[in-house]
C-alpha cells in the first residue's frame, strides 16, 4: 500500500525516478513518492523560504537566502530552503544506503526504512517561515506573548496537510515514522515506535550528539565537482563521494552555505564515513577520529561567528524584524502560524509585499524596508564578549538595560532609540563538550563501544564550549555617542569593568556631525 514499497537498488529507482542537478551533490533523483510531495504548492514555496538572507546586503541589495538575511553581506550567498531539502533527501538516501551495504544484514534495514529517512530528509524543513530562522526565533519570539511555536512542529502539521489535500496514497507507518523523524531532535519528540531502529532517527535530526544529514548536506559535497582538496578552518576534505549518515544532516548548510558566501569550503568526510559503525542501535566512531569529529564542529562554530551572526547581518535582522512587527497588525502573519492551509502562503515574498504597498498602515514598516534598500542601517555601537565566569547565569541584554544605564546629558535615550543581540555560539550543546554525547571503538575486530574524554585526546582542546557576545545598535545615527556611552556604562554597572574591546570610534560616535562637514 502506499508510496513506502519502492524496490532497492539504483537502477530500479531511477528507471521511475526524475533526475534533479544540484550545484552541491550532483545528481539527484526523486522517487515516485517523494516527487508526489515535491509536486505541490507547499513544498514549492521553500523556492521562496530562504537560508541566507541578510548577508548579500552588505555588498549588494537584491533578494534571496543561509541564515536568512546573510546574503545582504555575501552577495553569493543565496539559497532556498528547496534546494537544502533536497540535498538532505540525496544524503539521507546515501547514509542509509551506506549503513544498509555493511551491516544490513545484521540490522534489518529494509526498504520501508530507506524511503522513510529519505521522505523525512525531503520534509523535514516544510514548516520554516519566511526568513527561515529569524521568522521563528526573532518575529514569533516578540509578538508571540509565550506562545511556543517551532518550525518542526509545523512541518509534522504541513506533511499531514499535503498528504490529505492532495491526496497522497502513503502507507500509514511510513508517514508515521517520517514525521517522528522529522522531530525527533526537538525536547517535545513523540514516542518513538516499539522495536524501532533508533539509529535512523539520528540521520535527519539528531537529538543525541547534533551530527546529522540535515547540517552535513551542505557540508558533504558527496559529489562535489572539483578534484583537489579543499581546506575550510583548517580542515581538508577530499572529493570522494560523501555518504555519512549522521554526518548527513546538520551539516548539509555547513559546505553550502560556506560555498555560497565564497569561503572555499567542500566538507569531504570520507574518513568518518569510513569509520560509521552502528553499535547497540546507535552509531559509533574509531577513537582515532575523535578530533576530526571535534574540527567538524568548530568550523560549524566558525561559519556561524564569521558569517551568520556578522554584524550587519544582525543589524540588517534586527531591521527586517522591526519591519515586521510594524505590519503583522495590518497583514495578520502571525495570526497564520497555526493553521497549514494559510501558513503556507507565507514567504520572502512578504517583504516586496510591505516594500511596494500604498496602505498608510504599512508606512512605518515600508520605510524601514528602504533605510535598508539605502543601506541607511541601524548603526552597530559596540559589543563585548561575556565574561566566561559570567556564563552560567547570564541573561540576554535588552533595550531598557542600556537606557537604564545612561549618565546625564542633552539627550535622553528611550528604548526605542536602542536595539541589542545577543549571539550565542557554541558547539551545538551550550557549555558541554557535544564530544562527550559520542560513543566510538577501537577497531573493526572490537564489539566494545566506550565514550573518549577530550584530555585523553589533547591538551590543545577548549575548556569553554559556548561564547555568548552582546552588540548594541542605535536606531538614530545620531545617536551613536550617547548609546555608546550607555552601554559603556553598563557594563561597567554590571561587571565592574569595561568588557568591551576598544571604545567605539570617533568616526562613528559623530559621524553624522563629519558626514555634514563634508
Amino acid at each position: 500500500m502506499g508510496g513506502c514499497t519502492i524496490e532497492d537498488g539504483s537502477y530500479l529507482d531511477r528507471r521511475f525516478s526524475k533526475k534533479v542537478r544540484d550545484n552541491v551533490h550532483g545528481n539527484i533523483y526523486l522517487d515516485p513518492l517523494s516527487l508526489k510531495f515535491v509536486d505541490t504548492e507547499e513544498f514549492q514555496r521553500q523556492a521562496q523560504t530562504s537560508r541566507s538572507k541578510a548577508t548579500r546586503y552588505v555588498f549588494f541589495l537584491s533578494i534571496n537566502t543561509i541564515s536568512s538575511l546573510t546574503y545582504m553581506v555575501y552577495p553569493g550567498a543565496v539559497h532556498s530552503r528547496f534546494e537544502h531539502s533536497l540535498g538532505v533527501f540525496s544524503l539521507a538516501g546515501e547514509a542509509v544506503h551506506r549503513i544498509k551495504a555493511q551491516q544490513g544484514s545484521e540490522l534489518g534495514i529494509d526498504n520501508l526504512d530507506i524511503q522513510t529517512v529519505k521522505l523525512a530528509g525531503l520534509l523535514h524543513d516544510v514548516g520554516h517561515g519566511p526568513f527561515s530562522h529569524m521568522f521563528e526565533r526573532e518575529f514569533l519570539h516578540r509578538i508571540s506573548h509565550g506562545i511556543k511555536w517551532c518550525h518542526e512542529d509545523m512541518s509534522v502539521r504541513m506533511i499531514d496537510h499535503i498528504v490529505d489535500f492532495h491526496h497522497i496514497d502513503i502507507d500509514p507507518e511510513c508517514l508515521k515514522k517520517a514525521k517522528e523523524m522529522v522531530i525527533a531532535s526537538t525536547e517535545h519528540v513523540s514516542h518513538k515506535s516499539v522495536n524501532e531502529k533508533h539509529f535512523l532517527y539520528d540521520i535527519v535530526a539528531n537529538g543525541r550528539n547534533g551530527i546529522d544529514v540535515d547540517k552535513l548536506v551542505d557540508l558533504s559535497l558527496y559529489t562535489y565537482p572539483y578534484e583537489s582538496p579543499i581546506s575550510f578552518f583548517g580542515v581538508t576534505f577530499t572529493a570522494h563521494g560523501f555518504d555519512n549518515k549522521k554526518l548527513s544532516a546538520r551539516f548539509d548548510y555547513i559546505v553550502r552555505d560556506s560555498r555560497a558566501c565564497g569561503l572555499g569550503c567542500s566538507f569531504q568526510i570520507e574518513r568518518l564515513m569510513d569509520s560509521m559503525r552502528v553499535m547497540g542501535d546507535e552509531i559509533c566512531y574509531r577513537d582515532k577520529d575523535y578530533l576530526t569529529i571535534y574540527k567538524l564542529f568548530s568550523s560549524r562554530a566558525d561559519l556561524h561567528r564569521t558569517v551568520y551572526t556578522h554584524a550587519k547581518v544582525k543589524a540588517i535582522e534586527l531591521m527586517f524584524v522591526d519591519s515586521l512587527i510594524k505590519a503583522d497588525d495590518y497583514l495578520q502573519i502571525s495570526s497564520k502560524i497555526q493553521d497549514p492551509a494559510e501558513f503556507w502562503k507565507i514567504d520572502d515574498s512578504i517583504l516586496k509585499t510591505i516594500e511596494v504597498s500604498h496602505e498608510q498602515e504599512l508606512k512605518e514598516a515600508r520605510d524601514l524596508i528602504l533605510r535598508i534598500r539605502k543601506r541607511d542601517l541601524y548603526q552597530f555601537c559596540n559589543e563585548f564578549s561575556v565574561p566566561k565566569d559570567k556564563l552560567e547565569h547570564f541573561k540576554d541584554i535588552t533595550p531598557q538595560d542600556i537606557v537604564c544605564s545612561q549618565g546625564n546629558g542633552d539627550i535622553t535615550l528611550k528604548e526605542e532609540d536602542v536595539a541589542v543581540c545577543n549571539v550565542k555560539i557554541d558547539l551545538t550543546r551550550g557549555r558541554s563538550n557535544p564530544l562527550e554525547n559520542f560513543l566510538y571503538y577501537q577497531d573493526f575486530e572490537s564489539n566494545e563501544k566506550f565514550p573518549v574524554h577530550d584530555y585523553h585526546i589533547s591538551h590543545l582542546l577548549p575548556a569553554f564550549f559556548e561564547d555568548r557576545i552582546v552588540r548594541v545598535y542605535s536606531k538614530n545615527p545620531d545617536l551613536v555617542k550617547t548609546v555608546s556611552e550607555a552601554f559603556e556604562n553598563f557594563q561597567l554597572k554590571t561587571y565592574g569593568m569595561k568588557a568591551q574591546v576598544h571604545a567605539t570610534p570617533d568616526r562613528k560616535r559623530y559621524r553624522r556631525r563629519l558626514e555634514q562637514s563634508y
